[in-house]
């Protein structure tokens, strides 16, 4: 059976119990990997800014609920939060403008870190910081990883 494909696009998440490989591209956004190797299923996030501060819409686009909602889907398909695993990747500082002043992708980094340690679930991998982007594949059926580093030329 060929493993079938998708795009992740910024502040959305995607979770299956099929295999599934998903890709997505990180500058300062973090995407989050959870992966149950026993039921050998998994899902991914995409969040651009770190913390919902409670106004407007709780979207994925914020680290915080990103993460909350894909440890509940995954819960939801019949995961066990003792078996769950994640990989942390992006929070690149890749834009050398007022908005790096900022540190999103650092802050980024840190959400991600807080809410897994909260929600007791154990770091396996990660590839964050810097000063570059990455196009990284996440297959949900092994939870391998694949990461393309990204130059700055070639984000424009």
């Amino acid at each position: 059976m060929e493993t079938q494909t998708h795009f992740l696009y910024p502040s959305t998440l995607f979770a299956s119990k099929e295999p599934y490989l998903i890709n997505t591209i990180l500058g300062s956004c973090v995407a989050v990997c959870v992966y149950d190797p026993v039921l050998k299923m998994g899902g991914i996030n995409h969040y651009m800014l770190p913390f919902w501060n409670g106004e407007g819409l709780a979207s994925p686009k914020y680290g915080n609920i990103a993460i909350e909602r894909l440890v509940d889907k995954l819960l939801g398909m019949g995961c066990s939060r003792t078996q769950l695993v994640a990989k942390v990747f992006g929070g690149g500082e890749v834009i050398d403008t007022q908005v790096s002043q900022f540190h999103i992708g650092e802050r980024n980094i840190n959400i991600a870190y807080q809410v897994l340690k909260e929600q007791k679930i154990r770091i396996s991998g990660q590839s964050v910081g810097g000063k570059h982007g990455r196009k990284i594949q996440f297959n949900t059926h092994t939870g391998a990883v694949l990461q393309k580093i990204i130059s700055r030329q070639n984000l424009s």
